[in-house]
């Protein structure tokens, strides 16, 4: 085996979630009246955390306060909108599987607050599949910026470079090969052409183990 552990970003890769995100996004958007387009969204902010989004949408620096009371209205859109629908990528739970029978360590590293952490790794009663859990919240410069990856493997103590990283979007996929790990991009959110600087692409985690077994 080339690699010793597999970090997961959570939206769009471990759950198919994105469209209820963006569907919070366009209402909370435009509650606020703010101008916002999914063409938009995908292409500009897919990826990004609360306060970069949020400093993107007003154009300002903004405090950790300031952003909490807009993040919590956003997210109470996302939970109310997902709750009902939410399940796990396709093969993640055999997937999450095969790592732990071969000892391979397992992180996950999003952007997403605590909030939606536990709205989704407890919904899915997956915690324990995870040697590390890392979010937004706890890196000073969000993705593209390889801080969280880069942390995110001290964390399970393997060097970046002996890791795969699990990416649906531009700026995740743009951290992950920054820290100088592998990166599998999921196309959930983009075209395979899109995500073409990968190592691997795929659209869910069927035989994804098979995959990236030897590369």
């Amino acid at each position: 085996m080339s690699y010793k552990a597999v970090l997961f970003d959570m939206d769009g890769v471990i759950v198919d979630n994105l469209p209820y995100h963006v569907e919070a996004w366009l209402l909370f958007c435009e509650r606020n009246s703010i101008p916002l387009t999914k063409e938009v969204f995908y292409k500009e902010l897919n990826g990004m955390n609360s306060k970069d989004t949020f400093e993107w949408f007003y154009k300002k620096e903004m405090t950790r306060a300031e952003v909490e009371v807009l993040e919590e209205e956003k997210e109470l859109l996302y939970r109310e909108f997902y709750a009902a629908h939410r399940k796990p990528a396709e093969g993640l739970l055999e997937f999450l599987q095969e790592l732990r029978s071969r000892g391979i360590k397992t992180a996950l590293a999003t952007s997403a607050g605590p909030g939606n952490i536990d709205f989704i790794v407890d919904g899915l009663g997956i915690r324990d599949q995870f040697d590390a859990i890392i979010g937004g919240a706890e890196v000073t410069k969000g993705k593209p910026d390889p801080e969280i990856y880069i942390k995110a493997a001290a964390l399970v103590g393997v060097a970046p470079s002996d890791c795969w990283v699990i990416e649906d979007s531009l700026q995740g996929i743009a951290s992950g090969l920054a820290a100088g790990a592998r990166v599998v991009g999921i196309t959930t959110s983009h075209t395979a052409e899109e995500l073409a600087n990968t190592q691997v692409i795929a659209p869910n985690f069927v035989d994804l183990f098979a995959k990236i077994a030897d590369l």
